[in-house]
């Protein structure tokens, strides 16, 4: 992966093409030593995997998607659970006839290109516990 840093804890990655962004974004996260931040970009894949929450049932909903898209938005925060970077991440992403589909990004493969960017925000403290009202794991503050 290729990356370039800032001084103040700011980030531009290239990710491989062929990758699967989630997997290489947290391993990122690890190499860095990166506790908590925010992430952003856009992507060209050819498959992902979302996931959607059920109120309802408190119960996640996966559906994958087989085909060439553009993401046209990434977004999403960084912080741990268990001691590993938990990314929180969402996409939306263009469809060959410019439907737009998205969603809790669970993975995505990178077909062309992947520019991301990180900031560390460096805090210490910033976990997440799951919380039985909603069925989500939320910040926990330490």
């Amino acid at each position: 992966m290729n990356y370039k840093a800032t001084k103040d804890g700011r980030y531009l990655l290239s990710l491989p093409n062929h990758c699967e962004i989630s997997t290489a974004l947290s391993e990122f996260c690890e190499e860095h030593g990166i506790l908590s931040g925010i992430v952003g970009g856009i992507a060209a894949i050819n498959g992902a995997t979302f996931r959607f929450l059920d109120p309802a049932t408190k119960q996640y909903v996966d559906k994958t998607f087989a085909e060439q898209m553009e993401v046209t938005c990434l977004t999403g925060n960084i912080s741990r659970k268990d001691g590993k970077p938990y990314l929180h991440i969402h996409v939306t992403a263009s469809r060959r006839d410019y439907s737009c589909i998205g969603g809790h990004l669970l993975t995505a493969n990178v077909n062309g290109a992947c520019e991301l960017f990180v900031e560390d925000y460096g805090l210490e403290g910033v976990g997440r516990r799951f919380d039985t009202e909603t069925g989500l794991n939320l910040y926990d503050f330490k």
